[in-house]
């Protein structure tokens, strides 16, 4: 099998990989864009793993109920991990520390199929319940993901762009790069032009864009960025409800060296 990425809007994710595991990746099925998202919701039948980034809503989304109706096990960052079981009552059992990790770290999981390494990014992780009280969410992240026989990819989670993206590629040779690009909470397009210059990919897929009226970044506008920097990505923007094959890994040669990406 292929690795399978379908995108739900906004910065929700599922990837199935070549033996069949499924991952969401902050899964706001129920965001505006996505019309059919508690349908989908109901449809889900195996979820192995939930993988957030950080604890904002647009991100956590509905992680607890799918969680509850398919047990899967929740990876995040160790405050972010505990924050989701006090606050919004992810199951326990189902966030222990097999799956909880922090930056640096690397956590194989699903019998060795993937590997997942927390990496900074520049955000915030408050988390609000009922009352709107903000409650300590853990330092925010962008998520490596590398599936044994398939691409790896790296997720960018909610960040603006700073130069340690270029250490990622020094320990990850990084085949999707799904980069947030929406401006206003986020990097905008030419920010994230220059975070792929940075990562070198081989692929591009824009997120956290169009969901709300003050996210004005287009993956137009970042195309235009990309051609400015001659960048050698595919930029691939999904549509919403879209599955698509991922690139199988192959040896690839930087761009330019590490050096220079951090001149």
């Amino acid at each position: 099998m292929d690795t399978q990425l379908t995108y739900y809007g906004h910065s929700a994710f599922k990837l199935v990989t070549p033996r069949g595991n499924v991952l969401l990746i902050d899964p706001w099925l129920t965001n505006p864009l996505f019309e059919k998202g508690k349908d989908e919701i109901s449809a889900l039948k195996r979820v192995d793993l939930i993988l957030l980034t950080h604890g904002h809503f647009d991100h956590v989304g509905d992680s607890v109920e799918i969680a509850k109706r398919t047990k899967a096990k929740l990876v995040a960052t160790f405050d972010l991990s505990a924050a989701m079981k006090t606050v919004h009552g992810y199951p326990a059992e189902q966030a222990d520390f097999d799956t909880t990790g922090h930056f640096g770290g690397e956590l194989r999981l699903l019998d060795g199929e993937i590997t997942v390494t927390f990496v900074p990014a520049w955000h915030g992780s408050a988390m609000t319940k009922d009352n709107g009280t903000p409650f300590y969410g853990g330092t925010p992240s962008g998520i490596v993901i590398a599936i044994k026989n398939g691409p790896t990819i790296y997720d960018t989670g909610d960040t603006d762009l700073f130069s340690d993206m270029a250490l990622v590629s020094r320990y990850h040779d990084v085949d999707v790069l799904i980069v947030c690009m929406g401006d206003h909470f986020t990097m905008g397009p030419r920010r994230a032009a220059d975070a792929v210059q940075l990562i070198d990919p081989r692929m591009v897929i824009p997120q956290h864009f169009a969901t709300f009226p003050v996210l004005t970044g287009t993956p137009d506008d970042l195309q235009r960025e990309l051609k400015k920097r001659e960048a050698k990505a595919e930029l691939r923007v999904m549509k919403v409800g879209e599955t698509i094959t991922l690139p199988a890994a192959r040896p690839r040669i930087s761009a330019e060296p590490i050096g220079e990406r951090l001149a």
